[in-house]
């Protein structure tokens, strides 16, 4: 079964005709609690359509958080709420620790993905791309988000791990975080999602899996 709200679920994020340089017109909509996938050949548009919807990249056409139109909150609050976490996330401290404003506060989701509290004392640069990704995911679990936008998350993980971050990530639905999720992995389409968006040459079509 897919990770979706259930029945009278309100609608989170509304896209409407959103239009950017390599990317046509996309619409959809997410619900609270709501998981979409998001698949297409390399090079469709799928980290295209993710930089677009968290504002990184210029665009047009209508999106709107919770009844709020995207033009109407500032574009730093707009990123704080709707946060994109790129298959390979920047960094901009020596040490993982200068990354985290709370370390205490994030231990639980350490220890959910299998993280060792005394890799706070770690520098970046010594991280295995798994320990990378799950971190960067810590972070941005870190700002509460209303929307994440995952570029294949557990690409670089086993299959323990990588059903440790699903885990997680189920724990954020329930509490009404919607996620659009890339992955390439037709499996993990089918285990997060019950609706998928589908791109390819810029082009979208929404299916059910």
């Amino acid at each position: 079964m897919g990770l979706i709200a259930g029945g009278g679920a309100s609608l989170l994020l509304i896209v409407h005709r959103l239009r950017r340089m390599g990317l046509s017109s996309v619409s959809f909509s997410l619900a609270d609690g709501e998981c979409m996938a998001v698949q297409g050949p390399s090079g469709a548009g799928k980290s295209l359509l993710l930089r677009a919807l968290a504002d990184l990249d210029p665009r047009e056409g209508e999106i709107s958080l919770d009844g709020k139109s995207w033009d109407s909150i500032p574009a730093p609050q707009w990123r704080r709420q709707v946060v994109y976490l790129p298959s390979e996330p920047g960094w901009w401290g020596d040490y993982v620790i200068d990354h985290f404003p709370d370390w205490e506060a994030v231990n639980p989701w350490l220890e959910a993905l299998n993280l060792p509290r005394v890799v706070k004392n770690r520098t970046v640069e010594r991280l295995s791309t798994g320990e990378r990704q799950r971190l960067a995911l810590v972070r941005a679990l870190a700002l509460e988000p209303r929307v994440l936008l995952l570029d294949e998350p557990t690409s670089g993980l086993d299959n323990n791990t990588t059903c440790a971050v699903e885990r997680v990530l189920r724990e954020c639905l329930t509490i009404g975080t919607g996620i659009l999720w890339v992955t390439h992995d037709p499996a993990q389409a089918r285990r997060v999602a019950q609706r998928c968006l589908f791109l390819e040459k810029g082009h979208v079509r929404e299916a059910w899996l």
